[in-house]
Parts: structure tokens; sequence; C-alpha cells
């Protein structure tokens, strides 16, 4: 319950602290319905340390440091884009370990590491916003890249897709996403877990280079966790921060709070953002 009113507390403190923000990805894990545009690559990169997270599929459990958190969104038309993400090494410092379907090899004294999971996505933008919300479509798939006697990954291959609405109150810009994960389970052949993935963030600009940032988003499974199912277990994550303009990039700052059991207790993230015009004519982005 703790963890809820935390959540629900930056939620109402990003409400109370509202010129339309800019749309970012980072520090925020929901997408928006904005495309970035024709030919501008969006390059994203970060760092996340989050504190008393939980692996059940290697019975892992520690503070993870996440370093080179990648997102990279290329405009390819005005309406659709596509999007890589991925990290390119988490490192574990293992505070308990208890018996698991995987007994992970540790690459370190009490600790582990692995690259993380990529992913690959496309956004299309059905519907513009006018007075009903902007009405955006994404699907996409998470790759097998972790080796799961890491301990760390799945080495799962997952699909993924959802709706996103999005609308301005003022100078208050929120939007959502939901849809569905279908999930490989890596612990049981032919198995998948069907879950309900969910999102909902705000942004409001404090002054002309200073943001506002709030959100939480994840993926509800409604089975009861068994070890047949371990590896797609609820999970989720609510972020509050702040993003700032200047030097010719955009700087984040969050906090970050888990929403589920094995979820960290309690992280931070921060990062940079730099658009990068590489064909086409030269225009502004949507966001």
């Amino acid at each position: 319950m703790k963890r809820y009113a935390i959540l629900l507390g930056l939620l109402a403190v990003s409400m109370l602290a509202a010129a339309p923000a800019r749309a970012q990805d980072r520090p925020l894990q929901t997408p928006d319905a904005d495309i970035v545009s024709p030919g501008t690559l969006r390059v994203e990169g970060g760092f996340d340390f989050l504190q008393s997270i939980q692996y059940p599929l290697s019975g892992l459990s520690g503070d993870l440091t996440s370093i080179g958190v990648l997102d990279l969104r290329l405009g390819v038309a005005k309406r659709v884009e596509v999007q890589l993400q991925g990290t390119m090494q988490n490192y574990l410092q293992v505070h308990n370990q208890v018996p698991a379907p995987v007994t992970p090899t540790l690459t370190g004294n009490n600790s582990t590491n692995d690259v993380g999971d990529f992913s690959l996505w496309t956004k299309i933008l059905l519907r513009d916003e006018h007075r009903a919300p902007a009405v955006g479509f994404r699907f996409g798939f998470l790759m097998p890249n972790t080796n799961q006697q890491r301990g760390i990954g799945n080495n799962a291959t997952n699909v993924y897709a959802s709706v996103i609405l999005q609308k301005h109150f003022g100078q208050l810009k929120a939007y959502s996403n939901t849809g569905i994960g279908i999930l490989q389970a890596p612990n049981a052949k032919f198995s998948q877990n069907d879950e309900l993935i969910y999102g909902g963030a705000i942004e409001y600009p404090l002054t002309r280079r200073l943001s506002l940032v709030g959100g939480v988003s994840g993926q509800y499974s409604s089975r009861t966790l068994t070890p047949a199912l371990y590896g797609t277990e609820s999970r989720g994550e609510g972020r509050m921060g702040i993003v700032i303009s200047a030097a010719g990039f955009r700087w984040d700052v969050a906090a970050v709070a888990g929403v589920y059991p094995n979820d960290p207790s309690t992280g931070i993230t921060f990062g940079v953002r730099r658009d990068i015009h590489i064909f086409g004519h030269h225009s502004h982005s949507t966001d």
C-alpha cells in the first residue's frame, strides 16, 4: 500500500504543477502519440540505478545498474516512426539468492552482468488532436538478446500492441496507452502469458526550458504466479522528474518507484536526448 501511495502522490504533484511540453520518452516509459518528423533520428541515452529488484526465474535479487539505456526513434513518414530500444549492459549487485528454475552463473563476486533485451517498434498516428484526443497505434516485439544463465534476463521473445490516447488541457499534456502483451513463458514449453499493457503520463512546462513530467506504466498478469510463469510476472514503475533544454540537448532526471512486489523499491534515472536530421527536407518535429 505504501508503494501505491507514493505513486499516487507523484501523479498528484504532477497534476498540480501545470505552453504544451514537447514529447519525449525519457525519462518516462509511456509512449505518446506524437511522431518524430520524417528524416529525423531522435537519439536518447541514459543511466538507471534501481534498488531491491527481484528476478523469480533465477532467484536473484539486488540493486540493478543499467548503463547505455538507448532509445532511437526515426521518423519515416508524416504519421509513422520506427523505434529501437535496449540496454547495452546491466549490472546486478546480488543481495540474495534463493532456489529457482534457472541456476544462474554469476560473473563476479556476488554480482552478475548481461546485455539487455532490445525491442523494435512501429508507431502510427491515426488521428490528430482536435476536440477529441489524438489516437496512435504502437506495436513491436522484444528480442531474446539476454542469456538466462546470467540471471537478469529471460532470453524470451515477446509481442506487444497498444492504443495511445493524447490530449492537451491548456498547457498540460496527458497521454495514456492500453494494450496487450503476449509473453513467452521461459520456464514452460509451448506456453505464454497474455497480459495487460498500460501506461499514463503527463507533461507540464514550468518555463520555456524546464518541464515537469510524471507517469506510471507496466504490464499486469491476472494469473497466479507459478514457477511455470516465472519471467512473465507483473511489472510496473512510477516515475517523476524534470526535463531541461540546454546547450542543444534535452537533459532529464527522475525518481523511480516500483508498483509490484518484484519491482525495484526505489531508483533514479537520468539521460540526454538530441535530434539529428539525416534525410529529406528539414522540418520541426510534431512534438
